[in-house]
């Protein structure tokens, strides 16, 4: 190994040990001079220092607080606050995160701001590069004065020069770390708006993208590796829970629910569905949110060996749909759709009822068979199934009810296996309160 290498890792250990040596020497010794900036190290790309720089470090001492001659009162109030600050600012410093600067931070915007409005005025070729400076300034500017107002402006625009920038995944990152941390900030109806655009269009990437073999994304930086529709409705989804009473809301739950169709999840739209029926009641998407949702429980049932809650769903659906648009339906395409849904309804219930007699039938229960046999004649006459029913009651009206007990005579000879009561016995009532009881057992 050549002798530049070794000098890099020794570089690397020096520079930690001065770290050390300097939060040691701040916090113990109390006439040490303020420190500019830990390991006098400068990022010297942004250009924007001031001739001197703002020590943020604050060194206070136990004289400085008045009645604070107390020993212990004096440590508590200057070393171990000072401590706390200098592990702070040794580890923005180790973890590359710009110290804490108000003077600093605003130089920051101020420079990311100028960018930004410079890549808005350049070429189409010129445009995205200019932006990601700007997103670089924004970020610096939020580290130098977090939990701030500018922090919140800073990260806002930082996300909006990756928007520009084409860089969609990492601007999504930043706008949901943004109303992460400051959850009633006030750009939340313009977040909601870009991670809706955002979602939508990966949703339409991964339409025209659907026939390719290959399914992880190496080039390009506007989408996610891989799952780019799962991606998609994460971000729907966030949207939601972020505001949920926001002017997006409904519409990102209705996109969400409308992917989940095309993707053949409908247990998962059937719950997005339900949710903006339930939640949304004054939403433009309601009507079509009851006509999608008819549709998703017809197709989540599973056939008649399987529960039919899913069809008590979709008819009560069907009913609610028919009393709240009238209008909508009557002599249209919609109402159309909701009789062939209602007609689809009663053919699963019929064929669950024949499923049922066949089964009584096989166990030569046949008085049982014929009862659900009458009940599908009353309730779904107009079905296929009626007729199979009306030939299979001429053909068992005349066979015994149920089915005749085989080798009857062995019930005689062996007794029954239930068991029987304890013996008791017909005493003569007796006043003495020592008189034994009437049965056997005490």
């Amino acid at each position: 190994m050549s002798a530049n290498s070794n000098k890099k890792p020794r570089a690397i250990q020096n520079q930690l040990a001065a770290a050390t040596l300097l939060a040691f020497a701040a916090t113990h010794f109390s006439g040490c001079a303020a420190l500019r900036n830990p390991l006098g190290m400068r990022d010297d790309s942004s250009e924007l220092y001031a001739a001197e720089t703002i020590n943020p470090i604050m060194q206070v001492s136990g004289e400085d607080i008045p009645g604070t001659t107390n020993e212990v009162v004096r440590a508590d109030g200057s070393l171990t606050e000072k401590t706390k600050q200098t592990t702070k600012s040794v580890t923005n410093f180790l973890t590359g995160r710009e110290q804490e600067d108000q003077v600093r931070a605003k130089q920051f915007y101020k420079e990311g701001d100028r960018l930004f409005k410079l890549a808005s005025s350049q070429p189409t070729d010129q445009r995205k590069a200019t932006f990601a400076k700007a997103a670089k300034q924004f970020k610096k500017a939020g580290e130098s004065a977090p939990g701030s107002a500018l922090e919140q402006d800073s990260m806002f625009m930082r996300a909006e020069s990756y928007f520009f920038a084409d860089q969609l995944t990492q601007a999504t990152d930043t706008y949901e770390k943004l109303q992460k941390e400051f959850p009633r900030n006030r750009h939340n109806d313009r977040v909601a708006a870009r991670l809706f655009s955002v979602s939508r269009y990966w949703i339409e990437t991964d339409k025209a993208n659907e026939g390719s073999w290959f399914p992880l994304n190496l080039t390009d930086s506007s989408r996610p590796r891989m799952d780019t529709d799962g991606h998609a409705i994460r971000v729907l989804d966030q949207i939601r829970y972020d505001d949920p009473t926001g002017r997006l809301a409904d519409d990102a739950t209705m996109a969400a629910a409308a992917e989940y169709i095309r993707q053949n999840k409908f247990e998962d739209a059937d719950e997005f569905l339900t949710d903006l029926r339930e939640t949304f009641s004054d939403s433009e998407h309601l009507f079509l949110a009851h006509m999608l949702g008819i549709q998703c429980k017809l197709e989540i049932y599973a056939g008649p060996k399987y529960s039919g809650l899913i069809l008590d769903e979709a008819e009560k659906l069907v009913q609610q749909t028919r009393a709240r648009y009238p209008e909508k339906l009557n002599g249209t395409e919609h109402g159309e759709m909701v009789a062939r849904a209602a007609n689809t309804i009663a053919f699963h219930r019929a064929e669950t009822l024949t499923q049922k007699a066949s089964f009584r039938e096989k166990r030569k229960e046949y008085r049982a068979a014929a009862i659900y046999y009458h009940e599908l004649l009353e309730k779904y006459g107009d079905t296929p199934q009626a007729e199979i029913a009306r030939q299979r009651l001429t053909k068992i009206e005349k066979l015994p009810a149920v089915p005749t007990q085989r080798l009857s005579w062995l019930t005689t000879i062996f007794p029954e296996s239930r068991p029987k009561n304890p013996l008791k016995m017909d005493l003569p009532v007796e006043t003495d309160s020592s008189a034994p009881s009437g049965s056997i057992y005490r």
